[in-house]
């Protein structure tokens, strides 16, 4: 077994000089469910390579340094943030700027399109009618969401673990997705009835797809080499698994999230177009057939920034759960075997 472990280390040669502590953070930045593994499996092993080689202390206060820079602090990730917001607040100020400059102007009828003053003025005249129907749709979305990931997640397991249902369940995924979702609302609501069912089936259906589609490619995207190792290692398929092939997934997977929760807003608003007497939708649907252009953007807007707020909560989400991958960090630093 010992000779096993040198055959495969000795396609790494620079684990060979690092202590156990640096050797598992290296491995833990490839794959961080890797480490028990290699801790349960082949502790003696690694051990016996260790004492072969031992660094200097010179190699040692260089792999120290390294990781330590690997780690942003606060100011740093505050400023690295701040790098990546400013450019989009911009660009919403400079819309902001053209939309006043042309109401400001008359270049459009203001029963057409209101100003920002008026859009602004009519969520302040009425902040307990804009709060309950956001309340609604924030409600109707969450489940939503939650309801698509949970089953997309599930999906894509299944998908993955066998081909024949990847090949059956495929192109029903895609002929429910291209189906226009505004077409079929009023089916759901003949079927569920007025409440609030139809407009988180809605959701689900619209936030589905880009979980399923997302962790089906990250779990196929795994790096061979590394299955090889497990399997060389011993590791059993559950192992490999939930330490491989589900924490190399979960990039791809927040990237799908992210697109699902700005999904899942659009979904339950479609869902309210159809038979609702509350949520965002019905503030639109209402305001449009009164021509209120004020309190139509204004639930515009806020449906807008719900789905900014459900997107940037995705992406915090991501940055706590995924904190070894090179997309989290801010100064360039990667640390890959």
């Amino acid at each position: 077994m010992q000779l096993l472990v040198k055959e495969r280390l000795t396609e790494y040669p620079s684990l060979h000089t690092l202590p156990e502590s640096a050797f598992r953070k290296r491995i833990q930045h490839a794959s961080p469910g890797l480490v028990p593994v290699l801790s349960d499996t082949f502790a003696d092993e690694r051990r016996v390579m260790v004492t072969q080689s031992q660094p200097t202390r010179t190699e040692q206060a260089t792999s120290a340094g390294v990781t330590e820079r690997a780690r942003p602090g606060m100011a740093q990730r505050l400023g690295g943030f701040l790098e990546k917001a400013w450019r989009p607040f911009a660009l919403l100020a400079a819309l902001f700027v053209a939309w006043w400059g042309v109401t400001a102007a008359e270049w459009v009828e203001p029963y057409l399109v209101p100003s920002p003053g008026d859009t602004f003025e009519a969520i302040a005249s009425r902040p307990e009618y804009f709060w309950e129907h956001t309340w609604t749709t924030t409600y109707e979305t969450l489940l939503g969401f939650v309801i698509a990931a949970v089953i997309g997640v599930f999906a894509a397991v299944v998908m993955v673990q066998s081909a024949t249902v990847e090949r059956t369940l495929y192109p029903l995924l895609l002929f429910a997705q291209v189906i226009p979702k505004i077409a079929i609302a009023p089916l759901f609501v003949v079927w569920l009835g007025f409440g609030i069912g139809p407009k988180i089936v809605v959701a689900v259906l619209m936030a589905f797809f880009p979980v399923v589609i997302s962790m089906v490619t990250g779990l196929k995207s795994v790096d061979p080499e590394m299955l090889q190792l497990s399997a060389t290692m011993g590791a059993k398929p559950g192992q490999t698994f939930w330490k491989i092939r589900f924490p190399a997934s979960l990039p791809h997977l927040f990237s799908g999230l992210k697109v699902a929760a700005t999904m899942a807003v659009t979904g339950a608003v479609v869902g309210e177009f159809v038979g609702a007497d509350a949520g965002l939708g019905f503030v639109i649907l209402q305001a449009n057939g009164n021509l209120d252009t004020p309190v139509l953007f204004a639930g515009l807007l806020i449906m807008s920034l719900l789905g900014v707020l459900l997107f940037v909560l995705v992406e915090w989400l991501e940055q706590l759960v995924l904190p070894w991958h090179a997309s989290r960090r801010t100064d360039g630093v990667t640390t890959t075997l």
